[in-house]
């Protein structure tokens, strides 16, 4: 199974983002029929955009759910290159007129295989050129862990921010996950300061491999920086492929029989001697 990872460096430009996420897609290095897992990074379509501009990308609710131009976009890019995508995260309305930030696991005949909603919003204070950032002012919390059966095993997903929370990782390992993927656009300076610390932590924690795909470089003419350095790791915490800086695909192929003797050599969830956790329900905004 080959899995494929896309660093990008998405703006407020929808209509130039879907261009260079297709351009991307149609360089994808390719083995073969293989099946192909891709993930994207986080606000893929949407970097940046205060409230007014996340709303008017949101689509609407439907009875068969949310439909928005955006999730049919990446359908049909599932669909023409055979992928399974994660794709990202796009804005969802919610019931109550707020927007969710999501991110759909499409098959690769474009149908929604499953979702995940960003539990841990990012409201703190970096040393950053923007400084102060508040998810809140415009996304609501997800309230569903999320994992997906699909050909290449049990997926988990989480969103950037929620690698810093441990309890999510067992959470999604306790509910079989075996990959884990991370759309992310971790800021410049708390990557530099963390992310690969966390990842390979939350590796370890729920013993599954971790698909972290980032954003990287300057965006939107502005102070906002992101990370980058996308990054495949194993099990046991090794990285099996990055890439530190600009655009590209990150590639690799997933050995199970890694998984199946890490778990048996260090079988750490019948070893632990805490409750399982439970998800407290966030307070109405």
């Amino acid at each position: 199974m080959q899995v494929s990872l896309l660093q990008c460096q998405s703006s407020r430009d929808v209509t130039a983002n879907i261009v260079q996420l297709e351009s991307q897609l149609e360089q994808l290095p390719r083995q073969g029929d293989d099946p192909q897992l891709v993930i994207l990074p986080e606000c893929v379509c949407l970097f940046g955009g205060h409230e007014g501009e996340q709303l008017a990308h949101a689509g609407e609710l439907t009875a068969e759910g949310h439909d928005s131009k955006l999730k049919r976009t990446l359908a049909e890019f599932a669909s023409r290159f055979r992928i399974w995508l994660v794709a990202g995260t796009i804005p969802a309305l919610a019931a109550d007129g707020r927007v969710y930030s999501r991110c759909y696991l499409f098959d690769d005949k474009g149908q929604v295989q499953g979702q995940y909603d960003k539990m841990h919003l990012f409201d703190v204070v970096v040393e950053d050129g923007t400084r102060s950032y508040r998810e809140s002012d415009t996304f609501c919390p997800g309230e569903h862990v999320s994992v997906i059966d699909t050909p290449f095993g049990k997926l988990g997903l989480a969103i950037c921010y929620d690698v810093r929370f441990p309890d999510l990782f067992r959470a999604l390992r306790l509910a079989g996950a075996e990959i884990i993927a991370l759309p992310a656009a971790f800021t410049a300076v708390t990557g530099e300061a963390h992310w690969q610390t966390l990842v390979q932590a939350r590796a370890l924690d729920s013993q599954c491999f971790m698909l972290a795909a980032g954003q990287w470089g300057r965006h939107n003419q502005d102070n906002r920086e992101t990370w980058g350095q996308s990054m495949i790791v194993d099990p046991w915490g090794r990285i099996l492929a990055q890439q530190a800086q600009e655009i590209g695909w990150v590639q690799t192929r997933l050995d199970f029989t890694e998984l199946t003797r890490v778990r048996q050599a260090m079988p750490i969830v019948s070893h632990n001697r805490f409750k399982a956790p439970q998800l407290r329900t966030s307070a109405a905004k």
